[in-house]
């Protein structure tokens, strides 16, 4: 019940949006009472921050896999790239929830959550900087910056993209993967 009760709040908050989206809303999508609601959450903040732990431990859990592979940085980048957009397919009203309704977090629990981001963003730094180390990037890059680049174009994808559209995931993840490792000078 209380996996019923995220996932149904995930489609109501990314369609009415946190704020607009009542515990009764909830209860009436799962066909459940409030008590039920209340026996799992405290409060909907609560259920929010589950959301957002929920979300963000996940790719992180699926990040640290990629750096443990035999592959070289360059594929690791590659497959950080694929993991953030195959993301938007396999979990994208997940994915706008968590980066459109952190702002309704309580201070505490929206630190907690930026810590982890913080995190998954100095891993991709960290994966930069061995690279360069190991002479697959080049020496004068600032991986700091590259790293915010990353999940800017990434994540700024949950906005508009649509993995049914003419162009795939899988597609997209490729082209990302070439502007970030290539450039575009001709």
């Amino acid at each position: 019940m209380k996996e019923k009760i995220i996932k149904e709040s995930i489609l109501l908050f990314e369609k009415k949006g946190f704020s607009e989206t009542s515990i009764q809303d909830i209860v009436e999508a799962i066909g459940a009472t409030k008590g039920t609601f209340y026996y799992y959450f405290t409060s909907k903040e609560q259920l929010l921050m589950e959301i957002h732990l929920g979300y963000i431990d996940d790719l992180l859990e699926r990040q640290a896999a990629i750096y443990k592979t035999e592959a070289n940085n360059q594929q690791k980048l590659r497959q950080m790239l694929e993991l953030l957009i195959a993301d938007i397919k396999d979990h994208g009203p997940s994915g706008r929830v968590f980066f459109r309704e952190m702002r309704h977090l309580a201070e505490e629990n929206a630190g907690a959550v930026k810590a982890k981001r913080e995190e998954f963003r100095v891993n991709i730094e960290n994966l930069l900087i061995q690279g360069m180390e190991e002479g697959e990037f080049r020496k004068d890059i600032k991986p700091d910056m590259i790293a915010f680049a990353v999940l800017g174009v990434t994540n700024w994808s949950y906005q508009w993209f649509n993995p049914a559209g003419k162009v795939s995931a899988e597609s997209l993840a490729e082209i990302y993967s070439d502007l970030i490792l290539n450039g575009i000078a001709g």
